[in-house]
């Protein structure tokens, strides 16, 4: 049995698959927030459940914000910035009595579509998460690739490829630079980007409604919102290479973006080609806790 944790910045979420990839129980639950200890005996306490449950033991992986630092060893670049600095997968496992694997929740979200999801058989899969915040996430052969600094994949935090000159020098990020590609791109980037020029704030799903019944000023956010995206990916793309693209995060659920994004993107790229599949997650919501139990690939077995 394999066990995955999804550690979000309000909800954990823990889940138990069976070696073929079936689901055999889960579990979610509010984080707390600005807690790390009680994240930590919230997490040795949804294994207990799912282990107690299943009557299997399994295990352990965790896909959450930041990466482990291989210089420190402790945990960077997180979100939820009550976690950095902080030795997360040594506390966990001793917290659990067994090694227990972390990945960012972008890679988490790669591998879960590369073993059985949309990019199932790809043998690069960059996996884009476009929602609350943004990130992305690469998969190779089904192993999430972190690289020698751990930060492979952190596409959000480079800023807009091509700005025009009312898009410099961008929102101020949480990172402390200005013009991150998250600021753009998030779904409150892109909320924050439409009340800028409209002059009233809308949720995302709002924005699009009007836009797909013709309202002109949110088709024209959307466009914009299309444009960065796409500007975003080629950089990518360009590097990489990949031979398939899933998007996940609540902004992946515009159906039209698998419509316009393959149009756009040859603007971008280098020489004007662009075939690579983009797909939306098949495991939607499910996919970065999935991935985390897939952290312990069947190989290893």
């Amino acid at each position: 049995m394999r066990i995955g944790i999804d550690l979000g910045g309000t909800k954990t979420e823990a889940i138990a698959l069976a070696d073929d990839g079936r689901e055999l129980a889960r579990h979610r639950e509010p984080t707390p927030r600005e807690d790390y200890a009680a994240s930590i005996a919230q997490m040795a306490g949804l294994v207990e459940r799912l282990e107690r449950e299943t009557g299997e033991t399994g295990t352990v992986g965790v896909g959450g914000p930041g990466a482990i630092s291989p210089v420190s060893g402790v945990i960077k670049n997180a979100n939820s910035v009550w976690l950095n600095g902080r030795p997360l997968d040594r506390d966990l496992s001793s917290a659990m009595g067994r090694e227990v694997r972390y990945a960012n929740d972008a890679n988490c979200l790669a591998v879960s579509e590369a073993t059985d999801g949309a990019a199932a058989g790809g043998g690069v899969v960059l996996a884009f998460i476009i929602g609350t915040g943004s990130g992305s996430g690469i998969a190779i052969n089904a192993r999430a690739h972190t690289g020698p600094n751990a930060c492979a994949g952190e596409w959000a935090h480079n800023p807009l490829p091509w700005q025009a000159p009312y898009e410099y020098p961008g929102p101020v990020c949480w990172c402390g630079k200005s013009g991150c590609l998250e600021t753009w791109i998030s779904g409150p980037g892109f909320e924050a980007d439409y009340a800028r020029t409209v002059g009233s704030p809308l949720p995302a799903g709002d924005i699009v409604a009007r836009a797909e019944a013709g309202n002109a000023p949110a088709l024209t956010a959307l466009e914009r919102y299309e444009d960065r995206l796409a500007r975003g990916m080629a950089h990518v793309v360009d590097i990489l290479d990949p031979d398939i693209i899933v998007l996940g995060g609540g902004m992946s659920n515009i159906d039209r973006l698998y419509r316009t994004l393959p149009t756009i993107l040859p603007r971008y790229v280098f020489g004007g080609d662009f075939v690579t599949p983009i797909r939306k997650a098949a495991h939607g919501d499910s996919s970065g806790v999935r991935g985390a139990a897939w952290l312990w690939p069947k190989w290893e077995d």
